[in-house]
């Protein structure tokens, strides 16, 4: 009788823990989406070919942001990145070129609410691809590293644009 307690009380204190966790989960916003990249041909070899896309939301502050969005109940992560990508700058799957081992969590509040963003990095396979804009943005802009350091005024943004950048240049060594 003493162990079927015990067992009883860790099997309830394992799924009081587990809800706990879901319920964390659930009260921290969660949105994900891509660092979109294009090499400029005819210019300064790699890196000084890179621009980065930025989108400049049409609300708030009108910050500067790569295309991102919040992940819908049932979807995995990915497929929110693609979801969001085709929907705020017209950009689909066919696309992109997905960039291996690069994916960076950022973790900051909005409104006093906790939340997490995945950015994955891609490059835009042909240069020329013209993006569209969604009602949620007013403008874009392709800058290289610095400019679009700069637009991005978020440090952990900034860094995020960085450690693409320097991920970039390390592919660009192995080859």
């Amino acid at each position: 009788m003493w162990m079927d307690l015990q067992a009883r009380q860790l099997v309830v204190e394992s799924e009081l823990k587990a809800s706990h966790s879901c319920f964390n989960r659930k009260m921290v916003l969660r949105a994900c989406g891509f660092i979109i990249f294009r090499r400029l041909v005819g210019r300064i070899p790699s890196p000084g070919n890179i621009e980065y896309l930025l989108l400049q939301t049409s609300y708030g502050e009108h910050h500067w942001t790569p295309p991102k969005g919040h992940v819908d109940p049932g979807e995995d992560d990915l497929t929110t990145a693609l979801r969001e990508t085709k929907e705020e700058a017209g950009l689909g799957a066919e696309h992109l070129k997905v960039i291996k081992g690069f994916v960076q969590e950022l973790h900051y509040e909005v409104r006093g609410k906790p939340k997490e963003v995945l950015y994955w990095l891609a490059e835009l396979k042909d240069p020329g691809t013209a993006v569209t804009l969604s009602d949620e943005h007013q403008d874009y802009r392709w800058a290289q590293l610095e400019e679009a350091c700069t637009l991005a005024r978020y440090k952990d943004l900034q860094d995020t644009l960085r450690a693409a950048h320097r991920h970039l240049e390390a592919c660009q060594d192995k080859q």
